[in-house]
């Protein structure tokens, strides 16, 4: 069953994050009256709005009907070889929000993946899929961490490192591309994991000094010392042993795997996660880190 795209008119605010992360309320246009147009060469008439026709702004129910849209519209604008390069940074962001959404109502998830076209659907499945498997892997923390939230290498740079690091080990660039997602945001967090683990691909002390060659902070030499140890526990062969070795969990493993078939089946699909931003889950509800956060 289609779900209709229904817009109210009282005034909504959406907090997406449960303990002070940002509010997003969304504006229609308003009602007004229906005007007929002037013949041409004549003056159009000055319209005065009484109270009774003055525009009342609404706003898009934030429910169900409204997530299959954005993620129908997001999903498949990020796919369009017609999208420009400077739109990614919207559309990764509201792509985020609409799976955070999604992730807070899970009871939303039937009638979502009803709702939005069979083009997209695995997609979503995936995404959503995928971030499940990351959500119970951490779990929640009570505190915030101590990171730093800084600006990550651009794109194409990266995709850059990517490459050369699939050349020199044979582990497919979608691969580590989605280690960097999961394990720093591309490389937006500076600090030490919870078992401390270094560098924008995360790599315990010990393990760097068998297979990183010059600084473990540097985004160059951390991607491709991941793919000399993904090629040396199995890839290109085998990635599940690959990258169950990089993080011993099968649900870091079904994360690793449903994003990277995201960006085997659309490269664009690595521009939406590229621009996703730092999320943390505590005790108190999902908190936003911005860049520029140190805690």
């Amino acid at each position: 069953m289609r779900l209709s795209r229904r817009i109210i008119a009282p005034l909504i605010t959406v907090g997406l994050c449960a303990c002070g992360g940002p509010a997003q309320t969304t504006l229609s246009s308003a009602n007004v009256a229906s005007h007929q147009t002037a013949p041409s060469g004549a003056a159009r008439p000055t319209a005065t709005l009484s109270p009774a026709t003055t525009p009342r702004a609404r706003v898009i129910v934030v429910d169900a009907e409204y997530v299959a849209g954005e993620l129908d519209y997001v999903e498949t604008t990020i796919r369009s070889g017609d999208t420009e390069a400077v739109e990614f940074a919207a559309l990764g962001d509201r792509q985020q929000r609409a799976y955070h959404l999604l992730a807070a109502h899970p009871d939303w998830v039937p009638a979502v993946l009803a709702d939005i076209p069979a083009s997209v659907r695995s997609a979503v499945q995936d995404n959503l899929s995928a971030a499940q498997q990351i959500d119970t892997l951490n779990g929640s923390r009570s505190a915030l961490p101590h990171w730093r939230i800084v600006a990550p290498p651009s794109a194409e740079v990266l995709m850059g490192y990517y490459n050369e690091a699939q050349q020199a080990s044979g582990a497919p660039w979608q691969y580590l591309a989605a280690i960097n997602l999961i394990e720093t945001n591309m490389g937006r967090i500076q600090g030490l994991s919870s078992a401390g683990a270094q560098g924008p691909m995360q790599f315990m002390p010990a393990t760097w000094a068998s297979y990183g060659r010059g600084d473990v902070n540097n985004p160059r030499d951390a991607i491709l010392a991941a793919g000399r140890y993904l090629h040396t526990h199995g890839a290109p062969g085998d990635m599940n042993r690959a990258v169950y070795a990089y993080n011993p969990s099968w649900l870091y493993v079904r994360a690793v795997m449903l994003y990277a078939k995201q960006m085997f089946a659309d490269s664009r699909a690595y521009l939406g996660y590229y621009n996703w931003q730092v999320y943390v889950q505590t005790t108190n509800g999902e908190v936003l880190l911005p860049e520029g956060f140190s805690g």
